[in-house]
């Protein structure tokens, strides 16, 4: 990926609740779905999209993250990882001790540790720099179909971002595109959600936006797991 997002930071720190026993002593990210753990279909797609180095922002169980993925070197990744033990600090708040351990690059992508994508990163990751904005969230115009509506998008730039509002018509879908130094305004040594940061930006009308057409698909709920697990072996 020339000039692109080689760097990609994957939240997984979190406890999967809405899970519940299926799970097991598993964290979320090493589910299995479709006969692999989930982390092998993220990694193998992150690798596919021409990202070089991944940064895994653990917590809840890492271990077995750490001990599962070791060094990436299976997908042709270089991976290193940040650790909030059990002081978990929320999406925010990882990324900020991400970037305070001087874990992250200078632009890079940041994805949930729950989320499969059909999407073109290097796409996405050249009209970020087009942008001329510190951050980019790719949107999916939603209308409430797979959750909440959470964003307003006027085609250049994420006017309204919040997670409590409502009569939105878009959806975070699920990958950002960051400036490493707009990090630093989450606060830190504290439990954060990197919403908070989306919104500020956006009322700054410093968000950029980049509309997907496919949906995305989760495996933070049992129905969103069946989903994918359907989709992966339907071929």
């Amino acid at each position: 990926m020339s000039e692109g997002a080689t760097q990609c930071v994957i939240l997984a720190g979190g406890v999967a609740q809405r899970l519940g026993a299926h799970a097991g002593d598993l964290p979320k990210t090493l589910v299995p779905v479709a006969g692999r753990p989930f982390a092998d279909h993220q990694l193998t797609w992150l690798a596919e999209q021409g990202v070089t180095e991944v940064v895994y922002c653990i917590g809840y169980r890492g271990d077995q993250i750490r001990e599962y993925v070791g060094d990436g070197a299976r997908w042709g990744l270089s991976v290193k990882y940040v650790d909030e033990g059990s002081d978990l600090r929320g999406t925010g708040g990882a990324l900020r001790l991400a970037h305070d351990e001087g874990a992250l690059a200078e632009s890079f992508a940041v994805l949930y540790g729950d989320s499969y994508l059909q999407l073109d990163l290097p796409r996405v990751y050249a009209l970020f720099r087009a942008s001329g904005r510190p951050a980019l969230m790719t949107v999916l115009r939603n209308e409430g179909r797979w959750d909440r509506s959470n964003a307003d998008f006027d085609g250049v730039l994420v006017m309204r971002y919040s997670k409590g509002e409502r009569d939105f018509s878009w959806i975070d879908y699920g990958l950002s595109i960051l400036a490493r130094e707009v990090v630093a305004r989450i606060p830190k040594d504290e439990p954060a959600d990197l919403a908070d940061l989306f919104a500020q930006l956006s009322r700054e009308g410093q968000l950029a936006g980049f509309e997907v057409g496919e949906r995305f698909y989760e495996i933070g709920s049992l129905q969103g797991l069946a989903e994918l697990e359907r989709f992966l072996t339907s071929d």
